[in-house]
């Protein structure tokens, strides 16, 4: 790792989802999205759902988190998540099915239904589309 560079991990309770040195990244904190240099402060954050935006050697990857918390010390910057998948490993058609049955939901309006639950599938569905460029 040089000193233009800070290790991110990023892990769930299924597996590592991504372990390198990068230049910058920016993580979807609860109160905002967060940037994050080399040599930062440390920090502890909650994160929401979102698109983390990771550059490294000039290219930039994109990885999307349910929530979960994210640690900054020693450049080196530790994401748990409670899901996270890299943009290219999104199924599509598996996220487009969880809108559509997330949208049905809200729309009944019916007792037995969690709005909220719906709600938050909702927006994972919608976040991981847009990462995927859909």
């Amino acid at each position: 790792m040089s000193d233009k560079t800070q290790r991110l991990e990023i892990v769930t309770p299924q597996r590592k989802v991504f372990s390198e040195d990068v230049s910058f990244l920016v993580a979807p904190g609860t109160e905002g999205e967060l940037g994050v240099l080399p040599n930062h402060a440390p920090l502890i954050t909650s994160l929401n759902i979102g698109i983390m935006r990771i550059q490294q050697e000039g290219k930039t990857f994109k990885v999307v988190v349910t929530g979960g918390f994210m640690e900054v010390r020693d450049n080196k910057v530790t994401v748990l998540a409670n899901a996270a998948e890299r943009a290219e490993e999104i199924d599509v058609a598996r996220a487009e099915a969880a809108r559509r049955r997330a949208e049905e939901r809200l729309a009944k309006k019916t007792p037995d239904i969690d709005v909220l639950r719906a709600e938050l599938a909702l927006k994972r569905a919608l976040t991981r589309l847009k990462a995927a460029g859909q």
